[in-house]
Parts: C-alpha cells; structure tokens; sequence
C-alpha cells in the first residue's frame, strides 16, 4: 500500500487524474444525474400518506414518522385483530414503520412483497414494455417471490426505482447483541442476494456474520440485520464520488436504529461506500451503538475518528489486494471521502483483514476478516488480531464483554 507520505508524486497523480474523471462526467451528464427525485410520487409514500389519514374505530392513526415509542405504544393498546386490520389495509406503511413490533413489519412485507410481485407479473405481459422491460420484470418478480418466503424476515421493503430492502437472521426481539451489515455500491433488491460470489452480496454477508457469531459465542443470543434500505450509488460514478446517497441513507439508518426493540448493544459493519453511510451517520448514532467495523473503506467523510464525533469504538481493516487503496483518500469541493480509515493517523483501531482476498471478501467463511467481525460482535474484544503487531488494537479492554 502507498501513501501520501511514501509517494506523494504518484498519489497527487492518481488524485488529479480522479478528479479530472469526475469533473469530466459532471460537465457531460450534468449535476442533474446526482439530484435526487424529490416530491415524486412512490407507492411508499402513498402508504404512508394514506396511513397518516386513515383511523381505527373513532380515532386517527399516530403519523407514521412519530418517535418509535410512541408508535410502539400505539400498537401495544391494540387488540390481535385491529393490528391484523392495519396490517392488511397499510401493508408497506406498517412494514416500513420504525416502532412497529418487528413481527408485524415482517407479516406486512409479506403482503407488500406479495402485492408487488403481482404489479411484477401483470408487466411481464405488458405489450408497450420492450423485450429488456419484460426481462426486468421477471428478474423483479422471481426476486420478491423467494423474499415473500414465509421462512424470511423481512424488516423494510420499497418497490421503487431499483428498490430497498433490509432482513434480519435470527431473534431481533431476544438478541443480546444486534450486528448491522451495511453494503455499498450497486447495491438494490435484484443484488440483495447472489448465488455467485454470495458473500459479496448484502444476505450472503449477513448470513455469514450470524454464523460466525454463533460459532463463537453459542450461549449469546445474536441477530443479524442485512440493511440494503438506502439508495446505493450505481457504479463508481458521481454518485459513489459524493456524499449525496451517504447523507440520505444516514438518516434512514439511524431512524432504523432507534427503532430497534429492546436495549441490547449494536454493531455496525459498512463495506465499501457503506462505510461513507456509516461515517455521516456517526454523529447521530443512538448511544446502544458501540462499535462501527469498516472493511475496504473510500474514507468516511473525516479526516480521523474522532472527527466522526461518535462514542462507538471505529474498527478498520483493508486487505491488501483491495483495490480499494488505489482511490485517493481526499475531499475537495465534496468529491472524495477524506483520510483513509486505516492510516495511522487516523486513529482507528486497524484490524486483520487476512484471507479477505480482495474488495469482496470480507466475510467469506474462513477468513480471518469474518472472525474479527464475529469478536467484534459477540463483544469478545480481547480475542480480535491486530492488523500489525506493534499496534495494539485492544487497547484500553480488560475481558470479554459477551453475554
């Protein structure tokens, strides 16, 4: 790996070179293709402004983006039948709904999953989509088909655009230790899962850090989150060049966040741009939040940890084949993310990414990535290893914290 301070010639060419690609798309495609689509009309927002207008018996409905307690109470002083009513008439509102009991989100989006996929099969046969619009349908159909799995738990889903969704791998409501897995770019409900290179994909990710969580803490009862409920940018274009995707996707995290049941600590693990998500949503983390694991990291909008103004430890780690390092870790004029997360200065606590075997493989089986995560998760602190052997990054643990 290079730095500034080891080769600065080579460095200051690859970030004027980078810039100059930027600023070469913006003057072709124009800041137009980063604006986002603002005040249009989506089939979430119509749930939620239906739900924000609808009542039960004599009484209005809580606005659907109240405070997750208040909507936790709302829900709590209702009877089994009146919830199954608001379930079947405001399916993507309910499933959707930070404070909602996670059981009934995962029934909504059933429903809403099921709703969709008929919309999907209905433009399959549409005769004014091409042949690539009745292709994209199907991909669309067949992917909420294996979501509406009853086996699944499927905590948010939007059918807009490329679409979002997020699942949870074990028992949200009894975890002692919650993990969130936050992925990067190209990220959409057609990528939420791959059967190639699974564990490049957001399901494959999660499903791996469960496991290895249980392998190494059984007695402690662990949940995983897969959260693909933001807006990734596509390609290494502008979008993954600027914080505009990160910014939005961090409110939507941390109201995610909030909304967890329960009081037990979370950790959050950001690959690549997700790490940018992680980074502008550290100022507002809910204090539950303890440690935020970044792996193949562009930068995470600071120039070191304790610019993130966060109390979570910040975990980093970065395999040497990642390409990743070749990005110049600068921000001028908001393009770029800033210092490289795990650079001495920055002040992370760098971690071993060994057998990751580049960008994507963080959390393959076997990897000695996947078992820091997995310390990291199950609060067994003492036992992560250290990415260089002179830097302690244990620093300041006396014992394990797991349950």
């Amino acid at each position: 790996m290079t730095s500034f301070d080891s080769s600065p010639p080579l460095n200051v060419w690859r970030a004027l070179l980078a810039l100059a690609v930027v600023f070469v798309m913006l003057a072709t495609t124009g800041w137009t293709a980063v604006r986002h689509q603002r005040g249009v009309d989506t089939p979430l927002r119509s749930a939620l402004s239906a739900w924000d207008h609808g009542r039960i018996g004599r009484h209005a409905l809580p606005p659907h983006d109240g405070s997750p307690a208040r909507l936790g109470h709302f829900f709590a002083s209702l009877t089994p039948h009146q919830r199954g009513r608001l379930v079947h008439r405001y399916p993507l509102a309910v499933g959707n709904m930070n404070g909602a009991p996670v059981a009934l989100r995962y029934r909504a989006n059933r429903i809403a999953l099921d709703e969709a996929r008929t919309v999907e099969h209905e433009r399959m046969h549409d005769k004014r989509l091409s042949s690539a619009g009745h292709s994209d349908a199907r991909q669309r159909m067949r992917r909420f088909s294996l979501l509406a799995d009853p086996d699944r738990k499927i905590l948010a889903f939007d059918p807009m655009g490329s679409g979002r969704v997020a699942e949870v791998f074990g028992d949200l409501d009894r975890a002692q230790r919650v993990s969130v897995v936050v992925p990067g770019v190209d990220t959409n409900v057609l990528t939420f899962q791959r059967t190639f290179r699974k564990y490049s994909a957001p399901v494959g990710m999660a499903r791996s850090l469960y496991d290895a969580e249980r392998e190494k803490s059984p007695r402690t009862r662990t949940a995983v989150i897969a959260w693909a409920d933001y807006t990734a940018p596509a390609g290494l274009g502008v979008d993954a060049a600027t914080a505009m995707r990160a910014e939005d996707g961090a409110v939507r995290l941390n109201a995610m966040l909030r909304g967890l049941p329960g009081r037990s600590p979370v950790a959050l693990y950001c690959h690549s741009y997700g790490s940018v998500v992680c980074g502008v949503a550290a100022r507002g983390l809910p204090s539950r939040v303890g440690d935020i694991a970044v792996a193949g990291s562009p930068g995470m909008r600071a120039q070191s940890a304790a610019g993130l103004h966060t109390h979570a430890r910040v975990w980093a780690m970065r395999d040497r084949d990642d390409w990743i390092q070749d990005v110049p870790y600068m921000e001028v004029g908001g393009l770029g993310h800033g210092a490289d997360p795990v650079s001495a200065g920055f002040g992370a606590r760098v971690v071993s990414a060994g057998g990751a075997k580049g960008h994507a493989g963080y959390f393959e089986p076997g990897t000695e990535s996947l078992r820091n995560f997995a310390e990291i998760g199950t609060g067994s602190y003492r036992s992560v290893h250290c990415a260089d052997a002179d830097q302690d990054c244990q620093e300041g643990f006396s014992g394990d914290a797991s349950a």
